[in-house]
């Protein structure tokens, strides 16, 4: 069935060109649970075979990724916060609640920002807390980029180095999630010893 799900998106993508790229990666980006390595990786194949150019693929993915983040960002800032300030209370939702929140983004947006995309099942609802917490708007668009066009340009190397091989794809892909998790943990586990030690080392005078 994968095999025939990656020949498919082959053909649609050929017929779609990047244009299909964009709109796919925004609805991966988005509410809607799309996985990005259905796209990416038979992107990475039209590479290798010559059909598509790897920076226009980038692009389009990473326009995409970010036009699907501003959609939760935007419903989350401007229709989620109001709906949850007024009807939060009966999910225990308190006002206290979004102030935690909003300290913490304020604290912390950048990296849950940019280590929240490189996750799967997360990487589409990190918006919407940074949406909730207004988190500004120029580093969440960047550190979204980031995030997003790192994992882009994995899945993109997958499937440029792999190929339409549906085992080695498999057992690969596992692989680098698995990777991609410890990598993350190693970063933001730098990031906590990071903070700490700032906190207990006095600042200079």
């Amino acid at each position: 069935m994968l095999a025939e799900l990656t020949q498919w998106l082959v053909e649609t993508l050929l017929g779609l060109g990047y244009a299909g790229i964009f709109a796919l990666m925004a609805v991966e980006s988005s509410f809607v649970p799309f996985p990005s390595e259905v796209v990416l990786v038979p992107a990475g194949y039209l590479i290798a075979r010559g059909e598509m150019h790897p920076l226009l693929v980038m692009l389009m993915a990473l326009l995409g990724s970010l036009t699907g983040a501003l959609i939760n960002y935007y419903l989350a800032l401007l229709l989620g916060l109001p709906l949850l300030r007024r009807y939060g209370r009966y999910f225990f939702i308190s006002e206290k609640s979004l102030e935690r929140l909003d300290a913490f983004f304020e604290a912390h947006g950048p990296i849950s920002t940019f280590s929240g995309r490189l996750l799967p099942g997360i990487r589409q609802l990190i918006s919407i807390p940074a949406g909730l917490a207004r988190m500004p708007l120029a580093p969440f668009l960047g550190y979204t980029a980031l995030g997003a066009g790192l994992w882009s340009l994995i899945l993109v190397m997958a499937g440029y180095l792999i190929g339409e091989n549906e085992t080695l794809l498999k057992m690969h892909l596992r692989e680098i999630t698995l990777a991609v998790f410890a990598g993350v943990a190693l970063l933001v586990a730098f990031y906590v010893y990071r903070r700490r030690r700032r906190r207990e080392t006095p600042d200079e005078v």
